[in-house]
């Protein structure tokens, strides 16, 4: 299937579930309240996207900075021990969504019905209070690879959240000639959040005026999913090996001379993609020795 057609198909199918979404979205941003709890941040808005995914926005510290692709330790308080009384806060890495230029901050989460934490975040809503750890790290960050002329940003689940940081920030498009989005999914539903915010970008005025004029052409956007059918199906390493993935974009096979890569995904999913990148002649990097591809370790889908 010619790309251009499968981008139009998929982009009817996300289309209904993304109107879905947003039938939940609590888009009104509250008054900022004055913190009750330690390193406290407000929720300004939340959307569920599916039974399983969420997206919330909180208000930024004046005095924080960070990279695009960063994370940090955000919670809430846990339960009161039954015999004290004492609570203690349930930190979890999360990668940031927004933005570096952003006044706020974006995540982008799972829901785990017995989670220790996604099972209280799950059921924020604005007004409401979160825990934030304000020193952002992480390895999936321009300053971890070597110069290059194409980007690939390799995602499963709510890995794709850096990623949405990324595609906002002007050093992506300023640095490389083309970046290529992949995002697989298990239903359709769990691509809504990565492929709404891809149109966004591309329509969006502010960052045509903010990054510069024509960048969206730069962009190229793959989605797949393992399980409900789409127009393209499959894991993105299967879709490699077979040079199917090549095809449909008119694109060279990985090379270390030409491509950078990132990855953020489940375990099993981050191993698998970085045996292939070797194979493929590139090798990891980080701050503090950039080569052709880094690895977000701290995320599990």
């Amino acid at each position: 299937m010619p790309i251009d057609d499968f981008m139009n198909e998929m982009t009817q199918v996300t289309d209904t579930a993304a109107q879905n979404a947003a039938n939940y979205d609590n888009a009104a941003a509250p008054q900022r309240a004055v913190p009750a709890l330690p390193d406290a941040q407000t929720v300004t808005q939340v959307t569920h996207w599916t039974d399983k995914l969420f997206s919330f926005r909180i208000t930024r510290p004046a005095s924080m900075r960070f990279r695009s692709g960063e994370f940090v330790m955000i919670g809430l308080m846990g339960d009161p021990h039954p015999d004290t009384g004492k609570q203690k806060p349930l930190l979890r890495a999360y990668s940031i969504a927004s933005p570096s230029w952003d006044d706020e901050l974006e995540f982008y989460s799972i829901k785990v019905q017995d989670g220790p934490l996604t099972s209280k975040l799950q059921h924020i809503q604005p007004g409401d209070e979160v825990i934030l750890r304000p020193k952002p790290v992480g390895t999936l960050v321009h300053d971890a690879l070597l110069p290059g002329k194409r980007l690939w940003l390799f995602a499963t689940g709510t890995g794709f959240a850096p990623f949405a940081s990324l595609l906002r920030d002007p050093q992506t498009f300023e640095d490389y000639d083309e970046v290529i989005v992949t995002h697989t999914c298990r239903t359709v539903g769990e691509l809504t959040y990565g492929a709404q915010l891809i149109e966004d970008i591309r329509s969006n005025e502010m960052l045509e005026e903010l990054i510069g004029d024509g960048f969206a052409t730069k962009l190229r956007y793959y989605p797949t999913t393992t399980r409900e059918e789409s127009p393209k199906m499959g894991r993105i390493t299967a879709l490699m090996r077979s040079g199917e993935v090549f095809d449909d974009l008119g694109v060279p096979p990985l090379s270390p001379e030409n491509d950078r890569a990132m990855i953020c995904g489940n375990m099993a999913f981050n191993l698998e993609l970085k045996d292939l990148l070797e194979e493929y002649g590139l090798h990891e990097g980080a701050n503090s020795a950039p080569r052709e591809y880094v690895v977000e370790k701290a995320f599990l889908d």
